[in-house]
Order: structure tokens, then sequence, then C-alpha cells
């Protein structure tokens, strides 16, 4: 009678004495781009002839959006929470905030800008690692937040975007009328 563990083996495909090869790990597949942010054709020229002084809409009317040419540089952010606040932090360095677009629709928060190049001097590069051009990051909320009294500040080159949390009883007791 055959022991339990050669009926596994059986069911599993594998022969007495005889294991299956392995197969390799690849590698884990690359990441995805990050989505390209929607611009407005005028905000381009304005920052090519002046700079930027406000945000584009991010819903702009249909038929003149077009998708600038370059992906969206992605951000770098902490989301973290307090008893009474979700707490988004992100390094911006370079940017005023009259520059920053920063939406809530649903449970999702939205940051985006434009970084300027600070001199439009051209040369051989040796490195390249900072990234100037359009850049969005969207942030799935994790909890219930009040989208009518956020508050978002930069100080020193990080943007801090505090979400009050809408804090409901997990308990209720309900009393019974007679």
């Amino acid at each position: 009678m055959p022991s339990f563990l050669e009926k596994l083996k059986k069911g599993m495909g594998v022969e007495a004495g005889k294991e299956k090869p392995r197969k390799k790990r690849q590698a884990p597949a690359r990441q995805e781009p990050p989505q390209e942010l929607k611009i407005e054709p005028e905000l381009i020229k304005k920052i090519e002839i002046e700079g930027i002084d406000k945000p584009s809409s991010a819903k702009a009317s249909a038929g003149k959006e077009e998708w600038f040419k370059e992906p969206a540089g992605q951000l770098a952010i902490d989301v973290f929470q307090t008893e009474q606040y979700l707490i988004i932090q992100t390094a911006i360095a370079g940017i005023k905030p009259g520059n920053l677009e920063v939406t809530v629709e649903r449970d999702i928060v939205a940051i985006r800008g434009i970084r300027q190049k600070p001199t439009k001097e051209e040369g051989e590069y040796f490195t390249k690692e900072c990234y100037w051009g359009p850049f969005a990051r969207e942030i799935i909320v994790p909890v219930e937040i009040d989208p009518d009294h956020i508050e978002a500040t930069m100080q020193e080159g990080v943007l801090t975007v505090r979400m009050p949390k809408i804090l409901r009883e997990k308990k209720r007791i309900i009393t019974v009328k007679a």
C-alpha cells in the first residue's frame, strides 16, 4: 500500500525518486513608466516665454488638450497618519506654491506641477539626475477624510498636505424605546 507521501508525489506528477526540474525564477517585471500629464498648449507657451504663475486646470476643455511630449516625473512621497489627520509630505525644491495644483476627488489626492530649469544653459553633461518639466503623483487615500478642510503648506521646499480624518464611532449603542 502506497504511503501518503507517495500518493502526494503521484498527485503532483513527481515520480518516486525523481523530482521535476524547477523553473528558474525570472527577474521582476519592470515598472511601467509614469503616466503622462495633460498640459494646455497655452501653458506650454507661457512657460517658454515668461515662466509659469499658476498651474493649468486639470480639466481643460475637450479638443484643446494635448499630451505633453515627455512623460511626467513622479514625486517621492511620505504618507502617514496621526489620531486626527492623514498627512502627505513631499520634497518639491525649486517650485513656488502658486505653481502647484493639489486636487482631491473622492479618495484620490493628486499633486501636479511643472519644475522649470533655472538656467537655459546647455552643455555636455557628466551627470544628469535632476528632473525638469511636468510632474504628477496620485495617492489613494487609505482612510475617510474631510475634503472641505484640507490644508496644503509649503515650507523650505517641502509640501505638506494635512487632511482631517472623519472619525466615525466603531461601536455605537442604540437605546431601545418602549
